[in-house]
């Protein structure tokens, strides 16, 4: 298989894993699938925006920019193969680049988030009753959050699905490091013959 047409593939599963990150994350903003009276009583993670800004604005560019890899010209701008198929897959590496980060950006987030425990209401005050407690092993301690209702296992679902998607996009950019490198070194596939040859470009 060409290389592009392996970053197409890459392309094709970020986008659904972009809008899924996007959706979880506006999901947390409704605690327990609820409207919040104020919005400080939602967990300080949730407004850094992970899913929406790191795990999804930034991973449509480099999602777009793998599709299109596929459809480049491989004899580049009017025939000038110095902005050909090597360029565009050395352009990839760096939207690629983008994406490990925007990946880990949610992906830090997300465990910090698990790790730290919904903002709840414990009965006295908002406040987080498992920070110093380990709440995933121990569901017998969820009890101290009696506001939102069911905020223990809403979060850990969502934010869950948020920590695995993130990681599989910054395993796809990261493959696609390696195969614009590939690519920028040997060529993408045999040219079309545009250029007057069929050799690599």
């Amino acid at each position: 298989m060409c290389r592009g047409g392996c970053a197409k593939c890459l392309g094709t599963a970020l986008i659904p894993l972009a809008v899924l990150c996007t959706l979880a994350n506006i999901l947390l903003f409704f605690p327990g699938g609820k409207v919040v009276e104020n919005k400080l009583h939602i967990t300080d993670e949730v407004w850094c925006f992970g899913g929406i800004l790191g795990s999804g604005v930034l991973m449509i560019f480099p999602a777009l920019v793998f599709l299109g890899l596929k459809n480049n010209d491989c004899c580049g701008c009017c025939g000038n193969e110095s902005c050909g198929k090597r360029f565009a897959m050395f352009s990839s590496i760096i939207f690629a680049a983008v994406g490990v980060l925007g990946a880990g950006y949610c992906f830090v987030l997300s465990a910090v988030a698990l790790n730290k425990g919904p903002k709840c209401y414990t009965g006295s005050e908002w406040t987080y009753p498992f920070q110093d407690r380990n709440y995933l092993a121990n569901h017998s301690l969820w009890s101290a959050c009696q506001l939102p209702e069911n905020i223990v296992p809403w979060n850990l679902t969502l934010f869950s699905l948020l920590l695995i998607m993130s990681g599989i996009q910054a395993v796809l950019c990261g493959i696609q490091v390696v195969n614009g490198l590939f690519g920028t070194i040997c060529g993408d596939c045999t040219c079309c013959g545009c250029c007057g040859g069929d050799g690599t470009v």
